[in-house]
């Protein structure tokens, strides 16, 4: 297996054009499985097709292990390419498929042989090696195609959106078995998809993109809960994050035409102005109590067996709220909800930016609040 350094690399289709990749900096350590996530057009698969040689780079250097792949034809690169369409030879039978590369290099037979045999075991596709692709189904053929990339026994991994053409309860499974493929082969893997939640279940490391450029690295875990950006919070999670109108005031964080009261103070000292205050809906918390909360509106209700999101109007906006299962949840229905303060996100409206600071309830006293940035609680 091998490392891989991606180092400014921009590609520019047009002179003088917008890049479609900007000045990528990626460090991938040997055996990480790398997600690339973003929306349609954002660059991850044109960055995908740079490290496999299918595109020219038009800045920056690809190293894969120790060496720069930059003018390296794809066949020489040591890199297998798993794509969303399967790129199966339909007149060739499954073992016929597998076997085809490893022939043209001049591969005995023998290997041949033990090598598809290993990846059909693994694969559990060792049934279907006499069947041709059209009497495969979606997820057969999606076997198939990744059991042809593990007989070249490559460096690195890669997959351009290889569940896309699958149905849900399919590609659940999919993803299953690529977590527990790579954990038996422990091969270096990069994995495009613009499907969040493929992001966070598989990867070791996520890479968000937005524009060409990258927005946050990180573990999924971490990106979830601490996103550096409105562009990151409003695209990871299903529903993704609240995000409302607020202004930094003297007495502290307050949402305009919703509450006259703040929302939490700041224990550090931000400029008085516009913000955008940013919530998890499974963080938002109904209440019974009529002096808790502030007041919403459930619009409309999504089941979801064990639980439900309902789309509130909140003031002049819409808030999704993750609630529990019952039949109390009903359209149309006035509730109050919690907004707790320790699950409050704040972002440049500008920018966009996180804004990195300790929120504190406003009924802490100034004591606690002194305490709190003693004991290093400020991010």
């Amino acid at each position: 297996m091998a490392s891989i350094d991606i180092h400014e690399v921009s590609k520019i289709y047009d002179k003088g054009g917008a890049k479609a990749v900007d000045a990528v900096d990626i460090q991938i350590d040997d055996g990480e499985f790398i997600v690339l996530v973003g929306p349609s057009g954002c660059g991850k698969s044109t960055l995908l097709r740079m490290v496999a040689g299918l595109e020219a780079i038009s800045q920056g250097t690809i190293s894969i292990g120790d060496r720069v792949v930059n003018e390296v034809e794809p066949a020489d690169r040591d890199i297998a390419m798993v794509f969303q369409n399967y790129a199966l030879y339909p007149h060739m039978t499954v073992y016929d498929n597998l076997a085809y590369g490893l022939k043209n290099r001049g591969t005995p037979k023998e290997e041949i042989a033990a090598r598809v045999a290993e990846a059909a075991r693994m694969l559990e596709i060792e049934k279907y090696l006499d069947r041709k692709p059209r009497a495969l189904s979606g997820g057969q053929r999606q076997r198939v195609a990744m059991g042809r990339a593990i007989v070249r026994e490559p460096s690195v991994f890669l997959f351009d959106e290889p569940l896309s053409n699958l149905d849900a309860k399919l590609r659940v499974q999919m993803r299953i078995e690529i977590k527990k493929l790579h954990r038996r082969l422990k091969a270096t893997s990069i994995f495009v998809t613009h499907d969040q939640v493929e992001a966070m279940t598989l990867a070791d490391l996520l890479i968000v993109m937005n524009g060409g450029r990258i927005e946050q690295i990180g573990a999924p875990s971490v990106i979830y809960h601490e996103p550096a950006s409105m562009f990151v919070a409003g695209f990871l999670g299903a529903p993704a994050m609240n995000l409302l109108p607020a202004e930094i005031r003297e007495e502290g964080v307050c949402l305009p035409g919703i509450s006259s009261q703040p929302l939490a103070k700041t224990a550090r000292v931000f400029p008085a102005g516009p913000v955008t205050v940013g919530i998890r809906p499974e963080a938002i918390r109904p209440t019974n109590k009529p002096a808790e909360g502030l007041p919403a509106r459930i619009d409309l209700i999504e089941e979801l067996g064990g639980s439900r999101i309902a789309y509130c109007a909140f003031g002049e906006h819409e808030l999704a709220v993750v609630l529990p299962s019952g039949d109390r949840w009903q359209e149309g229905r006035e509730i109050r909800i919690v907004l707790p303060v320790d699950a409050l996100h704040l972002f440049d409206s500008d920018s966009g930016a996180r804004r990195n600071g300790l929120l504190v309830p406003v009924e802490m006293p100034a004591l606690q609040q002194s305490a709190a940035l003693e004991e290093g609680r400020v991010p």
